[in-house]
């Protein structure tokens, strides 16, 4: 056995998964170190892949040459795509998944990985030969020696568990905290912190009366994570339920908010806003009488739910009391009870936008350690850590994605240019040009930027060509043919739209919002002759794909030059080039932010907060522009 690689990867979560299989996909002889072999990608927490921008994120994963799309759909038990009834820009994916299913399937992947080897084990001490990683100690003594290291270490770091006044230590129910990497880096002149995260009762499917819940199906329908078009579910689709709470059960929960360590001062730590403990929602929303529950199923075969909405660190005879006054689980019986946990980040400001740290060469930090949560966000910067880590060894281009480029690139730049005070969660109001970062061409985006590096496979950007070709081509003919008012106007008047009153081109009824390609294709006889030429495993998407170019063609253009205006900025370099603590011109904040980033460009500079426009007029003053 060798125990020398070109890369290290800490940590078996989503974060660590994608970042050893991108580096050694790229060719680096790479190491993933974890505590247990048997919880890779494990779900700590909900059982469900996706969301508002978390769904567009894994979207993006998968363009790139990741695996999580990959794996939540050969893994999925439900599908849903949210905000249809809005925009394009506002769609995004969401699959309940098998949590078995889920982590057994990333560890195939993982496991028929050229140039990827394991260890389990964990991590407690760091070597480095001046200012860079040399090697690793885990806590069987043996050492690793690495050209490079990437930390996903999740909630582990310091990881310390509360329900009620019951406190116990780990990273997750029953597995134990990982020590002493945090004081190692502090030593070195990391700054660290503590923040907060839960996860609520799991209960059994048995003892659900589930005639007093409103039963939420999945969608039928094309769509999915992955662009590859073979990648589909084999599971049993399940249902989700609905259930609310009610005064009785706040009554109960309020009973006892002094038990709960969020509220008797034992708790200090921030936690995460858009997901917050239903102790948290009673006492801030004092005025609701009632929260929605979602009953949400952790496999094809398991009777254990997760309570979506439920997440509490108070004592576990009060989680079950209150249960009792809910409906639909008025008898329930639980696997285990909710608990938060506490553990240890490090501040993002502290690192580059490849994710390398500032104070370190070639040592990465990718997921919870940044202060983000969600598996999707962990995913994508695992992703990110990985390629640049073998990148920067092997002295080619760092890659990054920009603002305009990616909800990836919204993330990392939020999370290295503002840095976070609470557990940091993408939502789509976080991005400028959400117009361009749809969910539905994502692989438009960055396949190519991928494929570049020799991340995504040749297969991978056949696949997006021949889409290419077939969307204009479809577009073409809905462009240059004509169709007349006697063809057309049966259908129109029953879509309660305008009749024709002279010829036009089926591209201008495409844009009427009454109007959708796949009706046209079942009405217009030659428009549905000449489809029979696109590819029939990929016939919904390549006309989904080809129906929003033409309807938002307008918003698409308007954003697009947006963007290329504020790209301008973000192409003037200024890292190194200003002393700020001697720019007197400049205001105190702005100096002392300045100062602390370091931005690379003034576009990074401008979104800085303390940082002003007349701060950022001054800087291009200077620079003579």
């Amino acid at each position: 056995m060798d125990f020398n690689y070109d890369i290290i990867v800490v940590g078996g979560g989503h974060a660590g998964c994608e970042a050893a299989a991108a580096a050694a996909k790229l060719g680096s002889r790479t190491l993933l170190i974890t505590m247990d072999l048997n919880k890779i990608a494990q779900m700590s927490c909900n059982p469900a892949i996706g969301g508002i921008a978390k769904g567009q994120i894994v979207r993006e994963i998968d363009a790139l040459g990741g695996y999580t799309g990959i794996v939540t759909d050969r893994s999925s038990i439900q599908f849903k795509m949210l905000n249809r009834s809005k925009g394009p820009a506002m769609w995004s994916p969401r699959a309940q998944c098998d949590r078995m299913v889920f982590s057994s399937n990333w560890r195939s992947i993982l496991e028929q990985t050229d140039n990827l080897y394991f260890w389990q084990d964990t991590v407690v001490d760091i070597n480095f030969d001046e200012n860079n990683v040399s090697s690793v100690l885990t806590k069987m003594g043996v050492e690793f020696s690495c050209k490079s290291l990437i930390l996903t270490n999740g909630t582990f770091l310091d990881g310390l568990m509360h329900i009620g006044k019951v406190q116990m230590e780990g990273g997750r129910i029953s597995e134990p905290s990982s020590y002493g990497l945090s004081k190692k880096l502090a030593d070195f002149g990391f700054t660290t912190g503590r923040m907060k995260t839960g996860t609520p009762v799991r209960i059994d499917g048995r003892t659900i009366d589930y005639s007093r819940c409103i039963e939420q199906p999945g969608e039928e329908t094309f769509y999915k994570f992955s662009y590859l078009p073979n990648e589909v579910s084999p599971l049993q689709q399940k249902s989700c339920w609905l259930t609310y709470t009610n005064s009785d059960v706040h009554d109960t929960l309020r009973s006892d908010l002094d038990s709960s360590p969020m509220y008797d001062g034992t708790i200090e730590s921030i936690g995460p806003r858009y997901c917050p403990s239903i102790e948290t929602k009673i006492v801030t929303f004092a005025e609701k009488d009632k929260h929605q529950l979602h009953l949400e199923p952790e496999g094809e075969t398991t009777i254990e739910y997760y309570l979506n909405g439920f997440s509490s660190s108070l004592p576990w005879q009060t989680q079950i009391q209150a249960l009792k006054d809910i409906p639909g689980l008025e008898n329930a019986s639980i696997f285990r009870p909710g608990y938060a946990i506490e553990y240890g980040y490090f501040p993002p400001t502290q690192l580059h936008h490849t994710l390398q740290t500032k104070l370190v060469d070639n040592l990465y930090f990718a997921g919870q350690i940044n202060g983000t949560t969600g598996y999707e966000e962990a995913a994508s910067q695992g992703l990110m850590a990985g390629i640049n880590a073998h990148q920067k060894i092997n002295n080619l281009e760092k890659f990054t994605l920009g603002r305009d480029e990616a909800y990836i690139g919204v993330l990392i730049d939020d999370l290295v240019t503002k840095g976070v005070d609470e557990p940091y969660r993408m939502f789509t109001s976080r991005a400028e040009y959400r117009i361009l970062l749809r969910q539905d061409d994502a692989d438009f985006r960055l396949t190519p930027k991928s494929y570049k590096i020799g991340l995504a496979t040749d297969s991978r950007l056949e696949l997006l060509n021949s889409k290419i070709e077939q969307r204009d081509s479809v577009i073409k003919f809905l462009e240059d043919f004509s169709i007349k008012p006697k063809f057309i106007n049966e259908f129109l008047q029953t879509k309660n739209t305008s009749v024709l009153k002279q010829t036009v081109k089926l591209k201008d009824i495409l844009t009427r919002p009454q109007i959708s390609i796949f009706e046209l294709a079942e009405t217009i006889e030659p428009f549905k002759n000449f489809l029979d030429s696109i590819d029939k495993e990929r016939y919904d998407e390549i006309l989904d794909a080809a129906e929003i170019l033409i309807k938002y063609s307008g918003y698409i253009s308007r954003e697009k030059l947006m963007a290329e205006k504020l790209t301008r900025l973000e192409n003037l370099k200024i890292q190194g080039r200003f002393n700020y603590s001697e720019l007197n011109s400049l205001s105190t904040e702005a100096r002392q932010k300045l100062a602390k980033v370091n931005p690379e460009t003034i576009g990074q500079a401008s979104r800085i907060s303390g940082v002003s426009p007349s701060d950022i007029n001054v800087l291009l003053v200077l620079m003579g522009r």
